[in-house]
């Protein structure tokens, strides 16, 4: 029973219902059908806090009401109701994901909070996914000098969600990389597949012209550099335009210089 009481109280928590929800709903589910008396006394809840909650249980769906002889009896409604509770989330979710630039816009007027060049430290496998996922909102070409490809350090189900969100964007990648590069995805595409990029353009840079020993993107007014070798996972994002021109520049040099990428020409079309 505690165990049950745990799990319940801890899946309600994520969905933002406080724990006495659970212990009532959970009461509920376990005795049946019962008053607002019999259900204090089995959900352990005080009955003015029920009454207080009846109105959100409602509204997410967890019970239902009938009247029996001038009594209210309160009764557990299928758990699969939440799932109109979740698809709410998500959709509150995305909301917020879409909001986020406009956000940025507003803030980006206050002279206070845009200094002149800002740093943003990240760590670990997390720190990485929030970079990655912070280029599809920009309104510029992306700009790429890969060291290693990017699957292998996050889960495939986030880099699909990526990629779905920069094709939906619409957002155009440009990428320089090398032979650790080349040498990754070949052993990477030997066994799994992944959704791939729309609008994306690739070329190769010999070592002997410039050796890549870790990653770049360039991007509005922002230079992110990334590292994950030798079991190490960290990230830099320096927002300065002066900087981010700068590397624009060095990264059309390089552009000139790599050859059209054939490799991988046939995995492309697929």
């Amino acid at each position: 029973m505690l165990t049950d009481a745990t799990a319940i109280r801890t899946y309600f928590a994520k969905l933002g219902l406080e724990s006495e929800i659970a212990d009532i709903y959970l009461a509920l589910h376990t005795s049946g059908p019962q008053t607002i008396s019999e259900l204090s006394r089995t959900s352990k809840v005080e009955r003015t806090r029920i009454y207080r909650l009846i109105d959100k249980l409602l509204e997410s769906n967890l019970i239902e009401v009938e009247s029996h002889y001038k009594r209210g009896i309160i009764k557990a409604a299928p758990i699969a109701n939440l799932q109109i509770l979740i698809s709410q989330k998500e959709q509150d979710l995305k909301s917020l994901q879409d909001e986020l630039g406009l956000i940025e816009q507003v803030l980006a007027t206050n002279s206070l909070s845009n200094p002149a060049t800002r740093v943003q430290f990240y760590n670990g496998p997390e720190g990485y996914k929030q970079m990655f996922w912070n280029e599809p909102s920009t309104k510029s070409e992306v700009l790429c000098i890969i060291y290693d490809i990017a699957q292998p350090h996050t889960n495939i189900k986030f880099f699909e969600r990526w990629v779905d969100r920069a094709n939906e964007h619409q957002v155009h990648y440009r990428e320089i990389h090398g032979d650790h590069f080349r040498k990754s995805k070949k052993a990477w595409y030997a066994t799994k597949t992944n959704r791939q990029l729309k609008y994306y353009d690739d070329r190769y840079i010999s070592p002997k012209i410039f050796p890549i020993t870790h990653s770049m993107t360039i991007y509005d007014n922002v230079v992110a550099f990334y590292n994950w070798r030798d079991g190490e996972i960290f990230g830099i994002e320096i927002y300065n335009q002066d900087i981010a021109d700068s590397q624009r520049a060095f990264f059309e040099s390089l552009w000139q210089k790599a050859e059209p990428e054939t490799m991988f020409d046939n995995l492309r079309k697929q």
